[in-house]
């Protein structure tokens, strides 16, 4: 019996990479994500200057070996990073992502850069502005108070704060996307059963 959920689990998840590829090759035929079909995949439009900034350092994180293209291991990596990765796995990315200029580090203005295009680009007000949100990260967790904060200041002052926690697993949400794949996925599947 045990051998049959297995095998079950194995064919759901070859079906799900199957449809994945399918996904992939249909929004990019020639099996190379450019930074237009990016936006595009992600439904994103009229982005202001900034935003756009925001979207090509996500897309540079994706694109693992540089090369301009986000590729289908690579997308794959996304997603599953996205949808199966650990804690440590997204602040990791995160770190990367949030700190633009590559320093090793993240300074106020490239947190508050990032917070304003998270912002613009998902369109949900909040409560606290940007800038207050970033001061507020840096009180909290910058702890040596040099106005950077280290990938270790980063991993540790994040996951000891709840409430940061959840706000840059909330801010970085791409659930959409997923969504969007199960939902081709479940249609697919009852075409073919049909």
């Amino acid at each position: 019996m045990g051998n049959n959920n297995v095998s079950s689990l194995e064919e759901l998840q070859a079906c799900e990479s199957h449809q994945w590829y399918r996904k992939f090759m249909t929004e990019c035929p020639s099996g190379l994500l450019t930074f237009y079909e990016f936006k595009k995949f992600f439904g994103l439009s009229n982005l202001t200057e900034t935003s756009n900034a925001y979207v090509r350092s996500m897309f540079t994180t994706f694109d693992m070996n540089d090369d301009g293209f986000i590729d289908f291991m690579e997308y794959v990596a996304a997603l599953s990073l996205v949808l199966k990765g650990g804690v440590q796995q997204k602040l990791r990315w995160y770190f990367k992502l949030y700190d633009i200029d590559g320093s090793g580090c993240i300074d106020r203005e490239e947190l508050l850069l990032i917070i304003k295009s998270i912002r613009a680009i998902n369109g949900i007000p909040c409560e606290m502005s940007a800038e207050d949100f970033a001061n507020m990260v840096f009180d909290k967790i910058d702890i040596n108070g040099d106005g950077e904060l280290s990938y270790e200041e980063f991993m540790e002052g994040v996951q000891n704060d709840e409430m940061l926690l959840k706000t840059l697993t909330e801010s970085l949400d791409l659930s959409h996307i997923v969504h969007k794949i199960q939902g081709e996925n479940i249609n697919h599947n009852l075409r073919c059963l049909i």
